[in-house]
């Protein structure tokens, strides 16, 4: 059996929206399904509570594994479930046919929200490219940020269950 290895890196410190702070707004292209369009946070939010995923690139282990976590969970049936990375509408339509998920993800692929909520990650070796670490935000219709983790190591996961534990204090 092949056996892949990878290094466990650490991450540096970020300066992201703790609970009980506003949510940075913004505007960008929201893949569905069937289609896209530009969305606000707002928009998304007047719905209900949200829960923002940043996520790596479509296709890469890490988003893969996460958005198969959220999907068998089934979270979108306790609140809507919004994703965010620099991949292309494109790639999120594939992902979202590949993964059968039933979420919509925001297409960053300047990475301009990954600096706004402070989960920006150079990647090692590859000059001038950046892409969403893994970040989980709970936000309330009113923007407001009810739980915040982001990761710390790459990779790392979110504790899924204290995420739940937190969706029903919602």
């Amino acid at each position: 059996m092949n056996v892949v290895e990878f290094d466990v890196v650490e991450l540096p410190a970020t300066d992201h929206p703790e609970p009980g702070e506003t949510a940075p707004e913004f505007t960008r292209p929201l893949v569905g399904e069937e289609y896209w369009a530009d969305a606000s946070l707002s928009e998304v939010v007047d719905d209900g509570p949200v829960a923002l995923v940043f996520h790596g690139m479509d296709g890469s282990f890490p988003a893969t594994y996460m958005w198969n976590e959220v999907r068998d969970r089934e979270w979108g049936r306790r609140l809507q479930v919004v994703g965010v990375s620099v991949s292309t509408p494109y790639a999120h339509r594939r992902l979202i046919e590949d993964r059968e998920m039933d979420y919509q993800l925001f297409s960053d692929p300047g990475a301009g929200l990954a600096d706004d909520y402070g989960v920006a990650h150079d990647l090692d070796g590859m000059a001038g490219v950046t892409e969403h670490r893994p970040a989980v935000f709970l936000i309330d219709g009113d923007r407001t940020v009810r739980y915040a983790w982001v990761s710390r190591e790459w990779p790392e996961f979110p504790d899924y269950d204290e995420i739940e534990a937190a969706v029903d204090d919602l």
